[in-house]
């Protein structure tokens, strides 16, 4: 806002800013807003002077509204993963490749962005319960929605079906003695049909969809085509809100196929869905029914379908694609369980030349389970979606507890914190320290070291706005392609680890337990306290549960 005023009155005053403006700053109040102490009218632009001791203040009595977003949306995104659908087979942690694996994590991370900005959201496909990729991603911390074995999904198929059959889209129908061209051999229980053929470019073309892959053409539809939209239909029915906005998170190999699928779905008649609030529905059906001649004893409960909603009345109706890099092992070939294996046997020996011995039993199990996790998550986060990820997978090398990147620098330097408190809360038990005041009885001047300021600034006060980006950015009109900045919470967190190692390598926290030292010691305890659920709330979007001690 500051450079905005400067530019604008730089042009017309001569590089003065009018007294006007100086009020009109002074006078601004908000959450994100800090305390301004004064300003001058410079030559070049307007001098603004934040009272930190007054920001310090303000943050840190009323953290928890800096730790959430600042507003919650309305909405359904409903995210669609190309990497989890059978193909016909159901994927495998063996058969998942690297930049498979990339996409699922993607997607489980944007989806816990989304839902902490109030969206509803609803991830595509559902996957057997139990099964083996449902295991593997478990170990990972991924919880993707599932089925039970028994679980079919014929109904929809069979819609998807009809629906295609029946699109304005539709080119021709051919049969072939039976034989269904580009089909493969018909499966078991597999209904008959002929060669459906659809054209993708008039769908894209004709309801104005930018950014679609002009070679897109005539497609024939596939059986597992057809699997895949009943799953992004049941997705849809899940999103219980008046409009839904389809995310497909795929890798940059499987942009085509995608594209195809998007089209198809589109050519099928599948828009934003609008649903009928529940304290609505009786009134809707009481109308229904005084309408129909028949009479209400013939008629007790109308079922309403849920109307479409026309693309003219929706602002985001149109699929959107993320689109991710490939995942490079030069000098290797390893599929995502052999890559989740080594970085586990590597952890566990850098845990063991660490700390010896008692890296034994369940406890140090789960911690390893942890640490893996969040290093295979930074490892493929940590880069801008759009861009390639190498990665060194070579046996000898290792995984370092300490350096100053990745995932396990993150986890260490949050462990920390929990020492800390732990131990000021055994201080507190022998009588040592009293309880830390509430934030309005501190002075918090006695705050001076930069990296204290540097810690607020750059890190609690513009994490709300950082959890807001992807709800912004998806409500945004655009091509097919979406950039939702997806690297930047692996990044915060790591830039942020480094900024609180070095201020805490350097100062000393719990001082002596004297009476005129508690103020300052107090102060940078409640800098710290917010610091740890800063930690906590960012790892929950990676679904990373904090590790007390390291």
């Amino acid at each position: 806002m500051l450079q905005t005023m400067r530019k604008e009155y730089q042009g017309t005053h001569q590089c003065q800013v009018p007294p006007a403006v100086m009020g009109r700053v002074l006078s601004l109040k908000g959450c994100g807003v800090l305390p301004v102490a004064g300003g001058e009218v410079m030559g070049e632009g307007l001098r603004v002077r934040v009272d930190r001791i007054a920001a310090f203040q303000k943050v840190l009595s009323g953290v928890s509204a800096y730790l959430k977003p600042p507003s919650q949306r309305q909405g359904g995104v409903v995210l669609n993963c190309p990497a989890l659908h059978p193909k016909p087979n159901l994927p495998s942690p063996d058969t998942l490749t690297l930049g498979q694996l990339r996409t699922v994590l993607l997607t489980d991370h944007l989806g816990a962005l989304l839902r902490r900005q109030g969206f509803t959201v609803s991830c595509c496909p559902v996957l057997p319960e139990d099964s083996n990729i449902i295991v593997f991603l478990r170990m990972l911390g991924v919880d993707w929605p599932s089925v039970p074995v028994s679980w079919t999904n014929d109904e929809r198929e069979e819609k998807m079906l009809e629906a295609l059959q029946n699109s304005p889209y539709k080119e021709r129908e051919e049969t072939d003695g039976g034989r269904r061209e580009s089909e493969g051999k018909k499966m078991e229980g597999e209904k008959e049909w002929g060669t459906l053929r659809v054209n993708l470019k008039r769908v894209f073309q004709e309801e104005q969809l930018p950014g679609y892959d002009p070679s897109l053409g005539t497609c024939t539809v596939q059986r597992d085509s057809v699997s895949h939209l009943a799953q992004l239909d049941r997705a849809t029915a899940d999103c219980t809100v008046s409009t839904a906005t389809a995310v497909h998170v795929t890798s940059c190999q499987d942009e085509f196929r995608q594209q195809q699928i998007a089209m198809l779905w589109r050519a099928s008649g599948a828009t934003v869905t609008q649903t009928i609030p529940g304290d609505l529905l009786p009134f809707i059906t009481s109308f229904m029914n005084s309408s129909l001649t028949v009479s209400p004893s013939d008629f007790k409960m109308a079922r309403v379908k849920k109307p479409t909603l026309d693309s003219s009345d929706v602002k985001n109706n149109r699929p959107r694609h993320l689109v991710c890099g490939p995942v490079k092992t030069p000098g290797s070939h390893l599929s995502a369980a052999q890559y989740l294996q080594l970085r586990r046997v590597q952890m566990k020996e850098a845990s063991e030349m660490k700390y010896g011995e008692q890296v034994e039993g369940q406890t140090w199990d789960d911690i390893i389970k942890v640490m893996t996790s969040a290093t295979v998550r930074f490892e493929l986060l940590s880069t801008v979606h759009m861009s390639p990820v190498t990665l060194d997978v070579q046996r000898e090398g290792s995984v370092s507890t300490k350096g100053p990147r990745g995932g396990v620098f993150v986890m260490y330097n949050c462990a920390r914190l929990h020492t800390l408190f732990d131990s000021y809360e055994r201080g507190m038990e022998k009588g040592l320290y009293p309880e830390i005041p509430e934030g309005s009885q501190l002075d918090f001047s006695a705050l001076k070291e930069e990296g204290e300021w540097l810690l607020l600034f750059n890190y609690l006060i513009p994490f709300s706005e950082l959890l807001d980006q992807s709800g912004q950015v998806l409500e945004c009109d655009g091509g097919a392609r979406v950039n939702l900045k997806t690297e930047q919470i692996c990044k915060f967190l790591v830039s942020l680890s480094k900024d609180f190692s070095s201020y805490y390598n350097r100062v000393h926290v719990l001082g002596e337990p004297l009476p005129h030292l508690f103020n300052q010691m107090f102060c940078r305890l409640q800098l710290l306290r917010a610091l740890r659920e800063l930690y906590h709330r960012a790892l929950d979007t990676l679904h990373l549960p904090p590790i007390r001690q390291l």
